[in-house]
């Protein structure tokens, strides 16, 4: 007995100092990533190196990557296809510059109704250690086609244990621009099944974006995190804290939450230049995440 004590008691020292080690983002279960796409003027291995330069620690991939052949051209292919070797060279990379090696997700992907055609999605993801797939499944705009696409999609989603989450482009033509449409594809499916919420684009569809995520509650699987200068269809990314967005508002509304998973930064603006504006976005995102995590 006064050994388990003892060892209780060495437990109870040592749990405070664990806490203490995990960054307030940590504790709050969230993970800050780049996603490969905001370098998309760039190879992979820039976005990395431009990744790390940010201050961020993890990436997630867009569903083309950007690879260098031996001439010194880059060429845009699908991700699912990387090779073995380009795909080790890719991590090496990462590895080197302090990045997690682990994608956090790839995306936006479109599965279909062809199971075999989809099933080279999932094949590929689970080959190159993706867990989450963002996709916009395909529906030809058609709320009909919608329910046999999903059944695909989930049938996939279980098989292969990959999350899928459903990504919104702006509205009003793209199918998922409005959360109830998301919502209606995952209802009583499973909870591998949810949004990949791009908040900005709810604000270029002109809805309020801490309201698209109470109504996806329990559904957010990750985030296309954004703050953006005006609403409205030409409205551009700003660092994060200094737009229109109520952007502190979504992140206060997704600990209520009790979210858990991956904001990624999707920056489309400023290609050429905008890593000092994602730097920005990085030091408020920590910032906030310490406001947030302060009992």
């Amino acid at each position: 007995m006064k050994t388990l004590l003892s060892l209780t008691a060495a437990l109870a020292l040592l749990l405070p100092a664990v806490a203490q080690t995990q960054s307030p983002a940590e504790q709050l279960g969230w993970t800050l990533a780049v996603h490969s796409y905001t370098y998309q003027k760039f190879s992979i291995y820039d976005a990395i190196d431009k990744t790390a330069a940010v201050g961020a620690k993890h990436m997630s991939i867009s569903g083309n990557v950007n690879l260098v052949d031996d001439s010194g051209k880059i060429t845009a292919k699908p991700t699912i296809t990387t090779s073995e070797k380009d795909m080790a060279a890719i991590k090496a990379r990462m590895k080197a510059k302090g990045i997690d090696p682990v994608f956090v997700n790839m995306g936006v992907v479109r599965p279909s109704i062809n199971e075999a055609e989809s099933r080279k999605i999932f094949e590929g993801a689970k080959r190159l250690g993706i867990t989450v797939l963002v996709a916009e499944p395909e529906t030809h705009g058609k709320m009909a086609e919608l329910g046999p696409v999903m059944d695909v999609v989930e049938k996939l989603a279980k098989e292969y244990n990959i999350k899928v989450a459903i990504h919104n482009h702006p509205g009003p033509n793209n199918f998922y621009w409005n959360p109830d449409t998301i919502l209606a594809a995952v209802k009583g499916r499973s909870p591998l099944l949810g949004a990949c919420a791009d908040v900005g684009h709810w604000v270029r569809s002109g809805l309020d974006p801490v309201e698209c995520l109470k109504k996806l509650e329990g559904r957010v699987i990750t985030l296309h995190f954004k703050d953006l200068n005006e609403k409205g269809p030409k409205a551009h990314d700003v660092p994060w804290g200094t737009g229109i967005s109520n952007a502190k508002g979504m992140l206060a509304e997704l600990k209520r939450q009790n979210f858990k998973g991956a904001f990624c930064v999707e920056y489309e603006y400023n290609w050429e230049n905008s890593s000092p504006e994602i730097a920005k976005c990085v030091t408020w995102f920590n910032a906030t995440c310490a406001e947030l995590a302060t009992p």
